[in-house]
């Protein structure tokens, strides 16, 4: 396994959080699994559900989803660290359903996020193998969530309206 430290996270001003990350061509090469290895040590120094490679600086269409209550999300549902290698998704029904969201990008905001609530994933494992899944509620949202960040996108491009937007602070209070 290879080893190495928690890198620094983008924050919202970064230009690699707005460009399109680039296609992976080879799972296997020792660049990739070194950027993998460096995304699950990066995510697991964090509170947070998930992580896209544009966060810690690398444009590569790379995502781990790995949903677990946490401080920032105390009833998310637990899921392994997943690596999804050129992820790719189709919703299984227009429903959609707004649900707070937050980013390890954009410190200290939550805001109102409209998602679908049902999709169809499909990406490449660390071994190269092709996966297919159905994912529901929390899940499926951190996996657009983080789908996103692969477009250049941000939640809060989804928001519908500013007052959508409130500090931490007052989303624990919300939730409380």
């Amino acid at each position: 396994m290879i080893m190495n430290h928690p890198r620094a996270i983008a924050q919202l001003g970064a230009d690699v959080l707005r460009r399109r990350a680039e296609p992976v061509a080879d799972v296997a090469a020792s660049d990739i699994q070194t950027l993998i290895a460096a995304m699950r040590t990066s995510l697991a120094a964090t509170e947070g559900v998930g992580l896209a490679a544009p966060q810690i600086g690398a444009s590569r269409r790379i995502i781990i989803v790995a949903s677990r209550p946490t401080k920032r999300y105390p009833k998310a549902p637990f899921m392994e660290a997943t690596i999804m290698v050129n992820p790719a998704f189709e919703p299984c029904s227009e429903e959609i359903e707004k649900d707070w969201e937050g980013c390890l990008s954009i410190p200290a905001i939550r805001a109102l996020v409209p998602r679908y609530r049902d999709i169809a994933i499909s990406y490449t494992d660390p071994f190269g193998q092709t996966v297919s899944l159905r994912l529901e509620g929390f899940v499926a949202r951190v996996f657009q969530h983080e789908y996103d960040h692969l477009e250049g996108l941000v939640y809060l491009d989804r928001i519908e309206n500013t007052r959508d937007i409130v500090t931490e602070i007052e989303y624990f209070r919300l939730i409380a």
